[in-house]
Formats: structure tokens, C-alpha cells, sequence
């Protein structure tokens, strides 16, 4: 009677294991496709990094050629009101 008991047990065994793989197994196509939607979001997100280099890299910056332009006509105008007042300073001394 031991045999058949023992028998029965393993059966028993068994059945619980099978049912604790097929849990496992659930688990793991939701693990699985948990993965995958993050696979496909980092692509995603990648690839629009990608894209807005590309961008960055070929627009060309029409602000810093403005800037140049402007630096160069403030210096100017800087420099010439300087030289237009000591001109002035010079003629009212001459003038004394």
C-alpha cells in the first residue's frame, strides 16, 4: 500500500508542479511583453534623437551670422563716437 501511496503523492506532485510552470510561464509572456514595449519605445526614442542631431547638425544658424554682423557695426559706431569726441575736446582746447 506504501507503493500506491507513493504513487499517488508523485502524481500529486507533478500535477503542482505542472501547474506552478504554467504560472511561470504567464508570467513570463507579461514579463515578455512588457519588454518589448519598452524595446519599442526606446527605439523610438532613439531614433527621434537621432533624427533632431541630423537637424541640428545640417540647419544652418542664421543667428550667429546676424550676431557677427551687428558686433562688428556696434564696434564701429563705438570707436567712431569716441574719436568724434575727442576731435571735439581737441578743437574746444585749440580754440582757448
Amino acid at each position: 500500500m506504501s507503493r500506491v501511496e507513493d504513487f499517488i503523492n508523485s502524481a500529486k506532485t507533478n500535477e503542482m508542479l505542472g501547474e506552478l510552470l504554467h504560472i511561470k510561464k504567464e508570467e513570463e509572456k507579461k514579463q515578455n511583453a512588457l519588454m518589448w514595449v519598452l524595446i519599442v519605445i526606446g527605439a523610438v526614442i532613439a531614433v527621434a534623437g537621432i533624427a533632431y542631431a541630423v537637424y541640428r547638425f545640417f540647419t544652418p544658424d542664421y543667428l550667429e551670422d546676424f550676431d557677427e554682423d551687428f558686433d562688428d557695426d556696434f564696434d564701429d559706431d563705438f570707436f567712431d563716437d569716441e574719436d568724434e569726441e575727442e576731435e571735439k575736446e581737441k578743437t574746444e582746447k585749440s580754440e582757448e
